[in-house]
């Protein structure tokens, strides 16, 4: 069964009330003249009635559209200062990760200047030693 809307109600209720005036008015026992007169006072009705459904259609349907349109513009205004929101904390998070990747390079670099200082430090005492090394092994051998 198909559904019935409301437009389809209205016309359908328009129509029969003018097929319904229109009957009674051709049933009624009057004259040609009487019989003309209430047609057209029933005509002119009914297009006062029609102009006013469709007065009111258009009235609903404009409340309707500004309505949707200021839903519309509402949702849109909060989507696009969530979508901000959201760049500014990337952007945030970005910045900060940065300067953290920054810090541990010159961690790395200042670990790596001491390691290579450190180790030259040693290679020094290494040389150092096998020098007092040598040294010692030669005045063993000149005293024996």
């Amino acid at each position: 069964m198909a559904e019935m809307n409301t437009k389809d109600f209205l016309i359908g209720t328009l129509i029969g009330g003018l097929v319904g005036a229109s009957a009674a008015l051709l049933l009624a026992p009057k004259s040609g003249k009487e019989l003309r007169t209430d047609l057209n006072e029933q005509a002119l009705l009914a297009r006062e009635k029609t102009s006013q459904f469709t007065s009111n259609a258009y009235e609903k349907g404009n409340e309707w559209a500004t309505y949707a349109k200021e839903k519309s513009a509402n949702l849109a205004k909060a989507v696009n200062e969530q979508s901000h929101q959201v760049i500014d904390k990337v952007k945030d998070v970005t910045a900060l990760t940065q300067e953290e990747a920054e810090n541990i390079k010159e961690s790395a670099e200042d670990l790596t200047a001491e390691v290579k200082e450190s180790g030259e430090k040693i290679v020094e005492n290494v040389k150092k030693e096998v020098d007092e090394i040598q040294a010692n092994l030669e005045d063993e051998k000149v005293k024996n």
